[in-house]
């Protein structure tokens, strides 16, 4: 009996010493290795303009994010100019405080890809966000917009019915920014599968409400059959319905846009019935990607304009029947928490 005792007491000391596990924290690399990248990294964010939601959003979290990994982030504002935006660009690269990170909202295809290549020549590293250009960016950071022109179409032929007239109308931005392009030609693949629909309109907005709203009132003195309109951006879709409502046929126009998916942009006006459908864009989600990847090219060492990544934010198109208590950001909420700071 003593030795089976003894031998119990064995084993039992034998397993408690093989689930005791060593301690590696202070041996652990990754922090050092984090500070020693991040600290003191310089992020500029340079979108179209800062008076709309979606940079406004943009900026709070990655704002929020950079300086608690110890760098320093700061914006210019064009307001919509796109010379204005070339001379922040400009003035960046030239700044004894050059940027690391350039993040661009680019206005067009082109206008900047000069710039761009100087910027990355220069050793800051360039991230594209939401509308795609005709430059390899170290990574981009947005929509499919393709995809995202097909949700919009697939939700536009739902809201129109099977027993509708099947006439579409589309209000596009312009034809030189990518979003409106690439959202053109993902809702033309989408019809081409249904060819009962038929797009009677697609003028240009230029990104305008008024516009918007003057193009609306045409197409629909002209199609007043029209079953559902396409506008390719929150911003001005609040033209359109404004014309549908003028032309009293709230109700029977189903109306469908993108947006950033801000709570009073986007969410109250689907509640009310503004918007048949939006396709929302995840902001704190596309903004924690955004912070990923500058976290992981501050620390990669690989030279400016060697990488070339996408990463495209998960969408769909929402109803008010798919309204969830987050479906949307409230930037009002955002801006109380960064005035309480």
């Amino acid at each position: 009996m003593r030795l089976f005792r003894t031998l119990m007491a064995a084993a039992t000391a034998l397993a408690v010493t093989a689930f005791v596990a060593p301690s590696f924290a202070a041996d652990d690399p990754g922090p050092a290795a984090y500070a020693k990248s991040l600290n003191g990294k310089r992020v500029m964010l340079v979108p179209l303009a800062m008076g709309f939601d979606l940079a406004q959003g943009w900026a709070h979290y990655l704002k929020k994010e950079v300086e608690a990994w110890g760098g320093t982030f700061e914006t210019r504002d064009p307001n919509w100019v796109v010379d204005a935006g070339a001379q922040a660009i400009t003035d960046a690269i030239a700044s004894d405080t050059r940027p690391d990170v350039l993040i661009i909202h680019a206005p067009d295809l082109n206008s900047y890809s000069k710039l761009m290549k100087k910027a990355q020549a220069a050793g800051t590293y360039v991230l594209l966000v939401d509308n795609p250009a005709n430059f390899p960016a170290d990574a981009f950071v947005g929509s499919d917009w393709d995809k995202l022109g097909q949700l919009e179409a697939e939700a536009a032929i739902k809201g129109c019915g099977e027993n509708s007239s099947k006439k579409i109308g589309l209000v596009q931005g312009d034809q030189a920014n990518s979003s409106s392009l690439y959202q053109y030609a993902g809702i033309m693949k989408v019809l081409e599968k249904h060819p009962d629909f038929q797009v009677v309109a697609k003028p240009d907005s230029n990104w305008d409400a008024t516009t918007s709203r003057n193009v609306t009132t045409t197409m629909l003195q002209q199609h007043p059959d029209i079953c559902s309109i396409i506008d390719f951006w929150d911003g001005d879709a609040t033209g359109a319905s404004a014309a549908i409502r003028d032309a009293k046929l709230d109700g029977k126009v189903f109306l469908v846009t993108t947006g950033g998916g801000e709570k009073a942009a986007d969410c109250d006006k689907l509640v009310d019935g503004t918007y048949g459908a939006v396709v929302m864009t995840d902001l704190a989600r596309q903004s924690g990607d955004m912070n990923a990847i500058i976290k992981f090219l501050l620390q990669s060492g690989q030279p400016a304009g060697t990488s070339h990544t996408y990463i495209y934010t998960l969408e769909k198109a929402t109803t008010k029947a798919d309204l969830k208590p987050d479906s949307c950001w409230d930037l009002k909420a955002l801006q109380a928490e960064a005035a309480a700071k």
